[in-house]
């Protein structure tokens, strides 16, 4: 057996550098020969090595980095009829595909004692036109903040880059007519923002969907019909304390295999595939069911990170959800307008 472990060297501040000839032992001793790629600034680095490694016959490709670099390898090897199983040694800001599999985000060896033990399970990809997804399609306002923030500020502060960001653009959110159709039906009115998930880890949080099942060939889809920044703010609190969102009556909740998204007025609406551009709708999101076979963790490791992230956001959540009702809408209304309903 071949395994081809392609990495970004700059991830988790080059740690995968130096610790590359040690998960390639571990990789050896678990019977595999073992080799290593790392990534270039070529666009597109890790996608091409990774169908080059696939139509080469290598049993496994290893994704290291962060779910960037997942995403470009599963885009190396989607479309492909002989698909290679594929491990991930996660070493990004919020390894969100890494966390829904329960792999060790905190040491780049116990995630590869993972791929060792080799347990596969079968997942769900999406696709949207050309591009695949693995965790998270979105579309609408606060979806582009992938795009504004910079690289060396997502490597120094994390997601609370992102938190940075999201609150410097919450008083610039609107919303706009979109046509969203699904399985069970079609939403056709005003929205902000809509999310198609295939896990249940985004952003750092694991409480966006409760009932999700990897692998089950659909789609969560989420619908936020405000652009109101008064009730955004108790979504995002409902979303930290345990999932209430779900039940919320601004968010239109659904299982779905496939998603079709359209602007209705004119307005351009981007698409964000794992926190990248991935066009402007009018767009198709398909779900291939079981398309890609991924080693993922069944032991009881409990991974350092994890706890404390729990931790903290149990905490956040309580808090925020505090200081979220005692706030009255004239608070959080830009100019302090007497509140009316409408953002």
């Amino acid at each position: 057996m071949r395994a081809r472990v392609i990495y970004n060297p700059t991830s988790g501040r080059e740690m995968l550098k130096k610790n590359m000839i040690d998960i390639l032992q571990i990789l050896e001793e678990a019977g595999y020969e073992a080799s290593a790629y790392a990534t270039t600034p070529e666009p597109l680095s890790a996608t091409k090595e990774a169908e080059r490694a696939a139509l080469a016959g290598f049993d496994l490709i290893v994704a290291a980095g962060g779910d960037g670099t997942v995403n470009e390898v599963i885009n190396g090897i989607a479309g492909l009829d002989n698909r290679p199983t594929v491990g991930i040694i996660p070493a990004g800001t919020t390894n969100d595909y890494a966390r829904a599999l329960k792999i060790p985000r905190s040491n780049m060896l116990d995630a590869a004692r993972v791929i060792a033990a080799g347990n596969v399970i079968p997942m769900d990809i999406g696709q949207s036109n050309d591009t695949y997804f693995i965790n998270i399609a979105a579309g609408g306002y606060l979806t582009d903040l992938t795009y504004d923030v910079p690289a060396k500020l997502k490597t120094i502060f994390g997601y609370l880059a992102y938190l940075v960001k999201g609150a410097e653009k919450i008083p610039q959110l609107k919303p706009m007519h979109m046509r969203i159709e699904y399985e069970d039906g079609v939403y056709d009115g005003m929205a902000s923002m809509f999310f198609v998930a295939l896990t249940n880890s985004v952003g750092g949080f694991e409480t966006i969907d409760p009932n999700i099942v990897l692998g089950d060939g659909k789609f969560t889809l989420f619908i936020v019909k405000t652009a109101n920044i008064f009730e955004i703010l108790q979504l995002l609190a409902q979303v930290l304390n345990g999932g209430r969102h779900l039940e919320n009556s601004n968010v239109l909740y659904t299982h779905t295999s496939f998603v079709k998204a359209e602007s209705k007025d004119g307005s351009r609406l981007m698409i964000n595939l794992d926190g990248e551009y991935g066009g402007d709708a009018p767009t198709t999101f398909t779900n291939h069911p079981q398309h890609i076979k991924i080693i993922g963790n069944t032991s009881d490791y409990a991974d350092p990170i994890e706890e404390v992230d729990e931790d903290i956001l149990a905490g956040a959540g309580t808090g925020f959800m505090k200081e979220v009702e005692t706030l009255h809408p004239d608070e959080v209304n830009d100019k302090r307008l007497p509140y009316d309903g409408k953002n």
